[in-house]
């Protein structure tokens, strides 16, 4: 990874986020940590600094409220010991949409979305005048497999997935390193939120914590831009890329295919007065 600094991790009182706490500040790296519950960060604050001997900065926020979200804003457009953001926070759903609390899907849009969002653009723009950075997004496999949960709940980390890539693209000039973990099933508390109980799922579908963070952390070391944990072969990500980008030619043309077999209407010209 590049030069140590400061972490910020979202989402790090439990799960994946909590581990991303212990292995970074392992790793040598200060932390802030966010989260909703204060007590939570406390506790895992003074257990951190005892094990580890860094400086690890608390702050409470439920970032699916636009004034806490402000907060970690300003801390990131702000704090210029900061060198990587780990967006993890997220919630989720396993019901069908027809099911589904409305509610509870404009609060999985509001976290996994537009948090998101928003703390990224913060990192990146302090990032750019700093010249160096890391930004990780956590998505989920279900990002390329919307069949498997909640559509909300999937498309938000679809959108997580095309988002970090305009980030790989637009921010590889300027020394910031983007990268978007994509897990499968994760041993978490995750499961009891999002209304499906984990002990009903096969359990050589299920990762531990731990194995998720540990995979992302050595593939941010390879280099990757995507990581994801489960898959043997990154020959076949790179498959799925090139049948993707095999579309690109096709997907902006100034006619119909032909297999519509319907009649051709030029767009008419617009003259500029």
């Amino acid at each position: 990874m590049d030069g140590i600094g400061t972490a910020l991790i979202t989402g790090a009182s439990s799960g994946i986020g909590a581990v991303y706490a212990d292995r970074l500040a392992d790793g040598g790296y200060d932390l802030i940590i966010v989260a909703r519950h204060a007590d939570q960060l406390r506790g895992m604050a003074a257990d951190l600094t005892t094990e580890t001997g860094r400086s690890i900065e608390i702050i409470a926020a439920d970032l699916t409220i636009s004034e806490d979200v402000a907060k970690i804003e300003a801390v990131l457009n702000t704090d210029a010991s900061i060198t990587m953001l780990v967006n993890n926070a997220g919630i989720g759903a396993a019901t069908p949409l027809l099911t589904s609390d409305i509610s509870v899907m404009e609060k999985i849009i509001a976290l996994n979305v537009t948090a998101l969002t928003r703390l990224a653009y913060a990192a990146a723009r302090a990032f750019s005048h700093r010249g160096e950075g890391i930004i990780t997004n956590l998505a989920s496999s279900v990002a390329i497999y919307p069949e498997q949960l909640n559509g909300v709940y999937s498309a938000s980390k679809a959108f997580v997935l095309a988002f970090s890539r305009s980030l790989h693209h637009e921010l590889a000039d300027k020394g910031i390193r983007v990268q978007v973990v994509l897990p499968g099933a994760t041993a978490t508390d995750f499961w009891d939120t999002a209304g499906m109980m984990l002990g009903r799922m096969p359990k050589d579908t299920i990762m531990s914590p731990e194995d998720v963070v540990d995979a992302a952390i050595a593939g941010l070391k390879k280099g990757e831009f995507v990581t994801i944990p489960s898959l043997p072969e990154s020959a076949d990500w790179e498959a799925f890329e090139r049948a993707r980008e095999a579309l690109l030619p096709n997907l902006s043309r100034s006619v119909p295919a032909p297999r519509y077999g319907i009649a051709r209407h030029p767009p008419k010209s617009h003259v500029l007065s």
